[in-house]
């Protein structure tokens, strides 16, 4: 069934969590086999009494919480709930959120019937104990930035591990087993409930180091890392998976351990892109830092053709350009199309800003020769010392358009977010799809089919090319690293990753309102499907960014992963060969219901 179909029919359905489709089936049982394997509700019998529950929580120091959304009581209107959403680091701070409120068809935000708030590694070993012992569904959150819903689920234990974000700078790091095998190493070790705004403003606008992280300030570090890991500037310094050194990580069995290339190095390669919340839960991580460049900067503005047949011209130049003079280290972020427009959003490293006006002038010079074209937002470059990249005080002095900071009482006063990512506060998904494009595309010979197929794209939907999600064209060394992580090897050798992505304004439950908008999603799903369509005739076998792809995706192992995908399955089977770690589209979620409830007919066969 092509992923289009399925998705109409879910449309069809009420609006329910497709784990909820499962729950029949779950219930009924296969086997004996299987309902031993199942895992427990509320009102299960095996579900947890009271007293166990009160065990659980003098474990943790009184640290285990009911979640409540604060839309669940909006006969009110929830005036104070809705002020939630104008604040990414609010909905993070809320155990019963997430920062998607859903996907059409797929699911909805629902907070888990407990959770740990984790202060210390000792109460996430409890947790998982807990879990294991009672056949609990298991979820783990640090920022909740997942779009398929990996970080919540109704009728779980959530590990929720936002209050351990402490950051430690190392002058010289030393993987633990290491001495006299590997140099030492500038690192820092963040705890996993750390954002990448807490990172960078310990590395960076404090140390004057850089760590290669997310681009959102608000993504927790360890889901990002787990997931691969690109940033603004990967080309230049890799990904974020690529440049971990070492890891805590509390596997299935209850046992935190320390791992690295050299102390179970296997559990360590697997942690490096192969996917969160599918071998462990990770306590903290040690990240390699590096020098940091005078300068970073950008270059923002839009273009806008007078006809269709501009248009396509525009995009051909547009990549010409991009692979004459944009595809190295030193460039990042995107160029997206639609209808009949470039946007231009990208950002550099390495150079100040003549510089990168001198490499830009030939480009702009081509657009204002030609009437055909006109410039709808003015193409400005800006550049900045590279310590102020991410500091709050330096935006609110001198751009503070640019950067919004968390406006609550007693908010960390380095917490800011970039306000064109603030679109995506609570989002509702109606659809997002990605593809890796090979830097092939970029030949002579070959842009002109990339071109078509980019104007064919954007008649559809707005497409954005992604150039920082690619390590084609990029520093050998960071390419090198990237390699010996589990993410698709497809991403070394692209140059860009396509994104078509559409969604709508919040919908957790219980907001006032009529709720989401499913004609519309369906409309724009077949929209989405029509444009990556036309990419894929150009790269047919191209993989998916497992944080940013199509939650009906059918060859989903295949496509995160490649040939990496029989390692992590290994892994998965050494280190969780109950299945106790389960994620929509994780490794080993094959092996169970879509909800994660009941184990499927045969996965004991297949484990």
């Amino acid at each position: 069934m092509h992923r289009r179909d399925l998705l109409k029919a879910a449309l069809a359905m009420p609006l329910l969590p497709l784990a909820a489709r499962w729950a029949p089936a779950a219930a009924r049982g296969t086997a004996a086999g299987a309902a031993a394997a199942a895992r427990v509700r509320p009102g299960d019998p095996g579900w947890p009494g009271a007293a166990e529950w009160d065990a659980l929580r003098r474990q943790v120091g009184g640290r285990l919480l009911r979640p409540h959304s604060p839309f669940a009581d909006c006969a009110g209107g929830c005036r104070d709930a809705l002020r939630l959403l104008g604040n990414p680091f609010a909905l993070g701070d809320d155990p019963a959120l997430t920062q998607t409120s859903g996907w059409a068809g797929a699911w909805r935000s629902q907070p888990s019937a407990y959770a740990v708030a984790a202060e210390r590694e000792e109460d996430v070993t409890a947790a998982v104990a807990f879990a294991r012992r009672h056949r609990l569904r298991l979820v783990v959150k640090g920022g909740g930035h997942s779009y398929q819903g990996t970080s919540q689920a109704p009728d779980s234990l959530l590990v929720w591990t936002r209050r351990m974000n402490r950051c430690t700078l190392h002058d010289a790091f030393v993987p633990e087993g290491c001495a006299g095998m590997v140099a030492p190493t500038p690192a820092v070790t963040v705890q996993a409930g750390a954002l990448w705004a807490d990172a960078y403003h310990a590395v960076t606008t404090r140390a004057g180091r850089y760590v290669q992280g997310g681009g959102c300030t608000t993504v927790g570090v360890a889901g990002l890392v787990q997931s691969g890991g690109f940033g603004s500037f990967s080309k230049r310094f890799g990904t974020a998976a690529s440049n971990l050194l070492e890891a805590r990580v509390v596997t299935a069995d209850g046992v935190a351990r320390t791992v690295n290339a050299r102390r179970e190095p296997e559990l360590f390669w697997a942690l490096k892109g192969g996917g969160g919340g599918s071998l462990g839960v990770l306590t903290e991580l040690t990240l390699r830092t590096f020098d940091l460049p005078e300068w970073f900067g950008a270059v923002l503005g839009r273009i806008s053709a007078r006809s269709g047949e501009a248009m396509r011209a525009l995009i051909a130049r547009a990549m010409a350009f991009y692979a004459e003079a944009l595809h190295n280290p030193h460039w990042g972020e995107q160029l997206a199309f639609q209808g009949d427009s470039l946007r231009i959003s990208m950002v550099f490293q390495g150079m100040d800003q003549a510089a990168a006006e001198r490499t830009w002038a030939p480009f702009l010079d081509w657009v204002k020769a030609r009437p055909e074209y006109r410039f709808a937002e003015p193409v400005r470059v800006l550049a900045l010392p590279a310590r102020h990249f991410w500091d709050l005080d330096y935006f609110r002095r001198h751009a503070p358009e640019l950067m919004v900071p968390d406006d609550r009482p007693g908010a960390p006063a380095h917490h800011g977010v970039w306000a064109g990512d603030r679109e995506q506060v609570g989002w509702f998904i109606h659809a997002f799809q990605s593809a890796w494009l090979p830097q092939s595309l970029l030949s002579p010979a070959r842009r002109g089919a990339l071109a078509d197929a980019l104007f064919d794209a954007a008649r559809q939907w707005h497409v954005s090319l992604h150039f920082n999600k690619g390590l084609g064209g990029g520093d050998p060394a960071a390419v090198a690293r990237a390699r010996d992580t589990a993410t698709h090897p497809q991403a070394t050798e692209a140059f860009a990753l396509a994104i078509c992505a559409a969604a709508g304004d919040p919908a957790f439950p219980g907001m006032p309102g009529p709720g989401p908008d499913l004609a519309r999603a369906r409309q724009r799903a077949a929209a989405v499907d029509r444009a990556m369509d036309a990419l894929r005739r150009v790269a047919p076998q191209a993989g998916s960014y497992v944080s940013e792809s199509d939650y009906f995706l059918r060859d989903w192992p295949q496509r995160f992963w490649g040939a990496n995908h029989a390692r992590l399955a290994a892994a998965k089977r050494r280190y969780d060969p109950e299945g106790l770690f389960f994620v929509h589209h994780g490794v080993g979620s094959e092996s169970w219901s879509a909800d994660g409830f009941a184990r499927r007919p045969g996965a004991e066969a297949r484990a």
